[in-house]
């Protein structure tokens, strides 16, 4: 296998590592797990902070232009998959099925005002975790990625939450209410962002050829 089958292999993996974690959060993250203090948390936090991170890493590894097409193929990918729920939504349901279809209406069934929340979400906060995370590239050099990392994804949490809280329930819930909403279910992503920083450290290692990782510093 030559260098550029290697790069382009290592590539496909990070990618699918990506959109599986992208689309394990939007679907699994239906499912609540009691927390801390009597509230509930979303089992997408263990998947949704790889998203954010691996932007990070692809960056690191192969610059801003790579990191970005990242972000373009999670957005045409949660894009395409709307418009199959849609059409799979509103086609006659077979007899033999049936013993299926409230089950799946609940699941799939996602309010086109979610769908849009999520889409524009996660368009803007990705994207600007690519910006935020070679801005402070800039301040730092290529030394303390965790930190950059890590500064860059309390800035696109804060956005993705707030901006998916604010379409989904704006009118639906007080303001306070959605505040109180916002701040817990940001914290909670940046906590598990921070927590899952070795594995950051081990996708650089993996990405990256033994010469580089020789030469780079944490």
């Amino acid at each position: 296998m030559d260098e550029k089958e290697k790069f382009d292999s290592k590539l496909v993996v990070a990618l699918t590592l990506y959109i599986v974690s992208l689309f394990a959060s939007n679907t699994l993250g239906i499912k609540l797990m009691p927390f801390l203090f009597g509230t509930q948390l979303s089992v997408a936090v263990f998947s949704f902070p790889v998203v954010f991170l691996m932007t990070d890493v692809i960056g690191e590894v192969y610059g801003k232009k790579m990191a970005r097409r990242f972000v373009l193929a999670g957005f045409l990918s949660i894009l395409v998959f709307l418009v199959y729920s849609f059409i799979s939504g509103i086609v006659p349901w077979g007899e033999r099925a049936l013993w299926a279809k409230s089950s799946f209406n609940q699941i799939f069934g996602v309010s086109a005002r979610m769908s849009i929340a999520s889409l524009v979400a996660f368009g803007i906060a990705e994207y600007q975790d690519v910006v935020a995370f070679f801005f402070f590239r800039k301040k730092t050099g290529e030394k303390k990625f965790w930190l950059r990392s890590n500064l860059s994804n309390i800035w696109s949490q804060l956005l993705d939450t707030s901006i998916f809280m604010t379409i989904a329930f704006l009118g639906i819930y007080p303001t306070k209410v959605l505040f109180l909403l916002i701040i817990p279910w940001w914290l909670y992503k940046v906590v598990m962002g921070a927590l899952y920083t070795p594995l950051s450290y081990l996708g650089l290692r993996l990405l990256r050829g033994k010469s580089q990782n020789a030469n780079k510093s944490i």
